[in-house]
């Protein structure tokens, strides 16, 4: 029987809310057995962005992220926002390793082509994701905290979307845990109404969502979420749940299933 393995990604609103980001990381410090910490950090980089003088552009919620942006991006989620998790983690007893996908060669990419007239510049869809070098650690009894950054092999930085990372690497661990995947944000889980805190979905099949995107119920972040949460589930991870960053615990929000 496969040891248990619970991976939680966490959104950049909560990382911004220092009240929820503090409840978040005595929760997953709380979780039994092995995990990772995904983190996103996007509201923090517009921030610092801004600072510099440097504009945000963004297309349907993704960051275009030109030369300047690069910089920015990876000052603020390799460092900023990763080694603030690691170092709070640490005080919260949990022996907490800071990783870029650059890190061990752990995630490739590539940078994403032009495609109907947008270039998003340096941004990066995954190749492949280490999970024997990764289980490696996690052996060791080391907690990764992975940053949404990769790699191209030949030297450049990506910005890599914080849930793509989540879901690429619950499926490179799959083949030696039994993976929990929590996607954690400011909601309680996937809404039916979006004004309606409380009309969170239960439970999402492959069909479901293909009726929800036709008829607009799941739009905008959430379809790239969902997308990959059940990819996550068609290569062998055992759970995905959307929830609320306070419920780590598993037992509310919206389960992904087949």
């Amino acid at each position: 029987m496969k040891e248990k393995l619970t991976i939680v990604k966490v959104g950049g609103a909560v990382v911004e809310d220092e009240s929820q980001l503090l409840q978040l990381l005595k929760d997953f410090s709380a979780i039994k057995g092995r995990k990772v910490l995904v983190h996103g950090g996007g509201r923090k980089a517009t921030k610092v962005a801004e600072v510099l003088g440097i504009e945000s552009k963004m297309v349907g919620g993704r960051r275009i992220t030109d030369a300047d942006m690069l910089s920015v991006v990876t000052m603020v989620y390799g460092g900023l926002v990763n080694k603030n998790l690691v170092a709070r983690l640490q005080a919260n007893g949990v022996n907490a390793l800071g990783l870029t996908g650059a890190d061990m060669d752990v995630i490739r990419s590539h940078k994403r082509p032009i495609k109907d007239g947008i270039d998003f510049g340096f941004v990066g869809d995954v190749d492949k994701t280490n999970g024997q070098m990764l289980s490696k650690l996690i052996e060791e009894g080391i907690t990764p905290v992975m940053a949404p950054l990769t790699h191209d092999g030949q030297g450049n930085i990506l910005n890599t979307n914080a849930d793509t990372i989540a879901s690429e690497t619950a499926k490179a661990l799959a083949p030696y845990y039994d993976v929990t995947l929590i996607f954690s944000f400011e909601k309680k889980g996937v809404l039916r109404n979006p004004d309606d805190d409380n009309s969170v979905i239960p439970t999402i099949t492959r069909a479901d969502f293909i009726k929800y995107k036709e008829d607009g119920t799941i739009s905008g972040g959430m379809l790239p979420k969902i997308e990959n949460a059940l990819g996550a589930i068609d290569s062998g991870v055992s759970r995905v749940i959307i929830t609320l960053a306070t419920a780590l615990d598993g037992q509310s929000g919206t389960i992904i299933q087949q």
